[in-house]
């Protein structure tokens, strides 16, 4: 494994359907670029390559409706990011909204106000500015290894099999 060097670079998501395009043909209709797709992501990585000569890409400028109502956005564009890494996502990150009636109106555009009360309480009386990330675990181990994800998991979960 190699220590990458800082810093990662960089691409809006419309940046990166067009870059994508133009230099390996390929195509999405417009109504499906607002998250990647397993196929863009492996692109990513040979675009990063060419690009940055860099094994990982930030990937930011998601569609607010392909991403979790939490998310702050500004001018409507969610404040968070894809790390890929050789093509595969490894984690998703975000400011997260801290603002009570910001959060409940987000909620609320998805149909999901009551749902989630239990959440969007703990904001009522202030929250300070803050942010985090999901790591996939699983998906970094697999990568680190060099195989593929079922001998990466502990105990793999798939359509057919839901228990050990």
């Amino acid at each position: 494994m190699i220590v990458p060097k800082l810093p990662f670079p960089e691409i809006a998501l419309p940046e990166l359907y067009r870059e994508l395009e133009r230099r390996y043909g390929y195509h999405l209709p417009e109504s499906e670029r607002g998250d990647t797709t397993t196929e863009a992501e492996q692109l990513s990585y040979r675009f990063s390559m060419e690009e940055f000569g860099h094994e990982f890409l930030l990937i930011t400028d998601f569609a607010a409706e392909k991403r979790a109502f939490y998310h702050m956005r500004k001018d409507d564009v969610p404040q968070g990011y894809d790390l890929v890494w050789r093509g595969v996502e490894i984690t998703t990150g975000a400011q997260r909204e801290h603002r009570y009636d910001v959060l409940c109106a987000q909620a609320n555009e998805r149909g999901l106000g009551e749902d989630v009360k239990f959440y969007t309480e703990f904001f009522r009386y202030g929250c300070p500015p803050h942010g985090g990330f999901g790591l996939g675990v699983d998906r970094l181990t697999m990568l680190l290894l060099g195989t593929g994800i079922k001998e990466a998991m502990f105990l793999f979960r798939g359509p057919n099999r839901i228990t050990p």
